[in-house]
């Protein structure tokens, strides 16, 4: 039923927004629906699956468009050129440009290497469409945010199989690829929900098809058979479908979902920094970048389209945030999954290492990849983890991973929608205790300030609701006297574990010099190592949550040499490919949309890669040494979650300044380090930040980020989300406070940019 007048589509928006059901004599609206309310919506007659894929295309050709501009030398207009098909029609690219003398001070003092300038060039995927190279700058209120690279449309879905190559009917042209010819068999999106309803009309099989009709978006990483699947990458592929599908998209089909878009990422999954080596870069790109890919350009915050969206699944993150989709299923190395939720502003729930399957993806560092899903409410990610076990088991173990054969033992029998707290329960999180970690709010500058003060204010709904607070003691926060103090917390714990396991790490050095130390005692020796274990000499200050999360020095545990390179070598060896098979073979067909990514890739794809894996080593130490020092923490104060934000830094503007990290606060990566899962919901909005700026070196060489000191009052107010966390396997803890949580508070909101169509549902 289409909507009858703006105010009361917009009163019914709020009331989604605020999380409320919509009374059965109220019409279905596509705005922040939910997955319940798409099903209620097609049981009763009001709309077909059909109409709100239709819907969703809409949107998509509206609001998936082009949010960035060219930095160039001198701010000259670009060249006039059209981009891939979204939606049915090609996007359309900007000829304004920024000049790179306006975004950073000094310029004509600038003596380093000449910067990668903006510049329009045509893909070696498809020459007749063009892209974006070079460093680029967020466009204020685009009312676009580029968050699908590719929609799952015939004639668009493939380059390899478009226009007429993937007509539905007739004789395939000889002019095609002969592979084309089985491809166009498969229907697409708005085939697909046409063939649910004459099959299954107002009356689907829930039970079975528990992602009935619901559109999502997968972040590129993941293989569709149905779609271009390049990791976002302008790689030319004899085939740019996949021979099929990744394990999770196929489990979702056959769970009823629509398979709608790829979702714009960090390209291959953000996996591709430089490893290193012979390749240097020419032309280096100053300015933060966001998710970013050679294929479907940027991706824009949806709430300020000037900045980034954090993370390599940002495209996930913005196109739920933007009602886009209803879900996506992200990624995460470090804080891919975590970053793009909490700038915006949509759940994000990432389950134990193992969980669910990465299966027919890229990754960057299999020990870590893990698969996460990013919908606009808690109910509708617990329905969407519910629908990942393997229809006929019950399991949620494959055969392409084996990271799944760990947790089987940790895996709840009875779904995790069940362990959602029931509407309207009184103290429902009583009896519960939550751990505050401090060592993740410390207010390092004053860019941290805002978020943090937000997650206190948040602190009181969670006393309000019953769980008793207990907080940890790190000596940069202040003792909060409301908050009872852990009498056994994180470096205790570590004191206990890390002497036996991973005593090197007190030997650790920074610029030559022991980087912890202990007076009156030699911290590398078995002699402190001893008594440090039994609390008899004190632990090192420096030696905290934050310090044993981050990377060894002079090492990236995230992504080595090895890993990436192994994983995509495997990955492509596994595709079998005619043109593309190798990292050789993938370089001399792919194009990259900066000098740095072309020389990370030259680098990754070089024959005198390391093989030795000891950075992967000691991430396999640290993920046991520190689930042990986790869950002492939690057994020993009996902690059921702990509570902290996601971040305490908000989203950068595209092309400008970054915050620069202080005492590794923005490394807040232990979900992924540890394998453990977590849940992140919206929790506010800030009105005010603090804006990094740069400075230029003094020998003039490069511009720096320096951290803000003064406030910047927004115009668009940023959210931000609230993290929960516990051990492997505890998803239904997790599950039932997220749920308490979002149902006292509603705070997801969404962006006032992109509101409903005229003629939506």
């Amino acid at each position: 039923m289409l909507r009858k007048g703006l105010q009361i589509l917009v009163m019914s928006a709020l009331a989604l927004s605020a999380g409320t059901t919509l009374a059965a004599d109220k019409a279905f609206h596509l705005q922040e629906t939910s997955i319940e309310q798409i099903h209620a919506g097609i049981r009763s007659g009001e709309v077909s699956c059909k109409q709100i894929v239709e819907a969703y295309v809409a949107r998509s050709k509206a609001y998936n468009g082009v949010c960035t501009a060219l930095v160039t030398a001198d701010g000259a207009k670009a060249k006039s050129v059209l981009g891939t098909i979204r939606g049915g029609a090609a996007i359309k690219f900007p000829t304004k440009t920024v000049a790179f003398s306006s975004l950073v001070p000094d310029f004509s003092k600038y003596k380093g290497d000449a910067p990668d300038y903006g510049h329009m060039e045509a893909t070696m995927s498809d020459p007749s469409v063009f892209q974006q190279y070079g460093m680029v700058a967020g466009i204020p209120n685009a009312k676009q945010i580029s968050g699908l690279d590719t929609i799952n449309l015939r004639g668009e879905r493939s380059v390899s199989c478009k226009a007429e190559c993937d007509a539905a009917t007739g004789a395939l042209p000889a002019s095609c690829p002969k592979a084309c010819d089985s491809f166009r068999q498969q229907p697409d999106a708005i085939e697909r929900a046409a063939e649910l309803d004459k099959q299954y009309g107002r009356n689907p099989d829930l039970a079975a098809m528990p992602m009935y009709c619901v559109p999502m978006s997968f972040k590129a990483i993941y293989d569709a058979k149905d779609m271009r699947s390049t990791g976002g990458a302008d790689a030319k592929y004899a085939m740019d479908a996949a021979p099929k599908d990744s394990t999770l998209i196929a489990r979702m089909r056959s769970a009823g979902a629509i398979i709608f878009a790829h979702a714009l990422n960090a390209e291959y999954n953000g996996g591709s920094g430089d490893p290193g080596g012979a390749n240097k870069v020419k032309k280096p790109s100053i300015g933060t970048g966001g998710a970013r890919e050679t294929w479907g350009g940027t991706t824009c915050n949806p709430y300020d389209t000037e900045r980034e969206t954090g993370g390599s699944s940002g495209g996930s993150g913005t196109s739920v945030a933007a009602n886009l989709v209803v879900c996506s299923i992200c990624e995460t190395t470090g804080g891919s999954c975590r970053n793009p939720g909490t700038h915006n502003g949509v759940v994000n729930f990432v389950p134990t290492k193992g969980m669910i399957s990465f299966g027919g993806a890229i990754g960057a560092n299999p020990y870590q990849d893990r698969p996460g899903i990013h919908c606009k409410t808690v109910a509708d990610t617990a329905t969407v983890m519910d629908a990942f076990r393997d229809s006929k088991t019950g399991s949620y173990f494959d055969a392409r991973d084996p990271y799944t054969s760990l947790p089987r033992v940790i895996a709840t029998k009875t779904s995790y929608k069940s362990a959602l707290t029931p509407a309207g329960t009184a103290k429902p999180l009583a009896g519960l205790r939550i751990g505050v970690v401090r060592e993740l709010m410390v207010k390092h500058t004053a860019s941290d300030g805002p978020i943090v003060d937000g997650i206190n204010r948040e602190l009181q709904v969670l006393k309000d609701l019953g769980a008793e607070l207990v907080e940890t003691v790190d000596p940069q926060y202040p003792d909060d006297p409301s908050i009872p103090n852990l009498s056994f917390g994180f470096q205790e714990a570590m004191a206990e574990v890390l002497p036996f396991h991973m005593p090197e790490v007190l030997a650790w050095k920074k610029d030559g010099k022991p980087e912890f130390e202990v007076p009156g005692w030699d911290v590398s020796s078995r002699k402190y190592l001893v008594a440090a274990s039994n609390h008899k000499a004190p632990w090192p200050a420096k030696l905290n949550l934050r310090r044993i999360i981050g990377n060894p020095p002079g090492g990236d545990d995230v992504v080595t040499g090895y890993t990436f390179s192994f994983n995509m070598a495997q990955y492509l060896n596994e595709r079998g490919d005619s043109t593309i098979y190798d990292w050789d073979t993938l370089n001399a067909n792919a194009k990259y949309f900066s000098d740095a990514k072309l020389t990370a890739a030259k680098n990754w794809g070089a024959k005198e890669i390391d093989i030795r894996t000891y950075d992967t080593t000691y991430t396999m130490k640290r993920r046991d040494a520190m689930r042990m020092v986790m869950m002492k923490v939690m057994e020993q104060n009996k902690i059921d979650v702990f509570v902290n934000p996601p971040l305490s830094t908000p989203p950068a503007k595209i092309g400008a300044a970054a915050e620069p990290d202080r005492d590794l606060r923005l490394g807040f990566g232990y979900g992924a380090r540890l394998g453990i899962p977590e849940v992140h919901v919206p929790a506010g909005f800030l009105d005010t930040l603090y804006e990094a700026t740069f400075v230029l070196s003094k020998d003039g060489s490069k511009y720096e980020s320096v951290a803000a000191t003064k406030p910047t009052r927004l115009s668009s107010p940023l959210p931000f989300d609230i993290a929960f966390w516990a051990g492997p396997g505890e998803e239904s803890m997790l599950f039932k406070v997220a749920s308490a949580y979002e149902a006292a508070t509603h705070h997801r909101k969404a962006p006032p940019a992109f509101g409903p169509l005229a003629g939506e549902p």
